[in-house]
């Protein structure tokens, strides 16, 4: 896979430290080291940022478009996470661990990333103490979520599961294809398609 790296724009730089003081535990000293480590690179509609296997590098920022992460099983495709600007985004636990991914993620629409490499992501936690907090913080609220996302595949039915994504991201019914957000809610396309005819969302 080849990606043009360049660096971000002065309005990029200030989306990374608006959504890492999203936790606001940092001071000026890390943005000053931290900043210059991120790179920007464009990618074309459903390209594989990383695949099935491989062990995740970066940590990306979405500033346009959106993506999604799937496992496969039995020859089927499972959505489990969709990105969009403006979020962290890739595959964490790999990229956390430094270890095989099970997932694959990929573009669903060209798209802009900010992304930061993993020995620089590693650095500045080891050289900045309140850099260990933040991201104490941030693994806390993103364990939160995670539970709350497998409190709905346990329990919840297909049609609440539905109205669950609307509530939280409504927006992303315009912009992604209906079969993604199928397998995100463990159905296929045509029970996806007569489940939006019986809803008014």
């Amino acid at each position: 896979m080849k990606v043009l790296n360049n660096r971000p724009g002065p309005e990029e730089i200030a989306t990374i430290k608006q959504v890492f003081n999203a936790v606001p535990v940092l001071g000026n000293d890390f943005f000053e080291e931290m900043l210059p480590k991120w790179s920007a690179i464009d990618v074309k509609r459903k390209q594989v940022l990383s695949a099935e296997g491989d062990t995740e590098r970066y940590l990306y920022i979405v500033t346009k478009g959106i993506q999604r992460c799937f496992c496969t099983h039995g020859g089927k495709e499972a959505t489990t996470i969709f990105s969009y600007p403006v979020s962290f985004t890739g595959v964490v636990d790999s990229f956390l661990l430094q270890r095989p991914s099970t997932l694959t993620f990929e573009s669903l629409t060209q798209s802009r990333l900010l992304r930061i490499h993993y020995k620089d992501f590693i650095s500045l936690t080891e050289k900045h103490p309140e850099f260990e907090k933040w991201l104490r913080i941030m693994l806390s609220n993103v364990l939160a979520a995670v539970l709350e996302r497998q409190k709905e595949l346990s329990i919840f039915s297909a049609s609440e599961k539905l109205e669950v994504l609307f509530k939280r991201s409504p927006h992303v019914f315009n912009l992604i294809p209906d079969k993604y957000i199928a397998s995100y809610i463990g159905v296929d396309k045509a029970t996806l398609s007569k489940m939006l005819n019986n809803k008014k969302l």
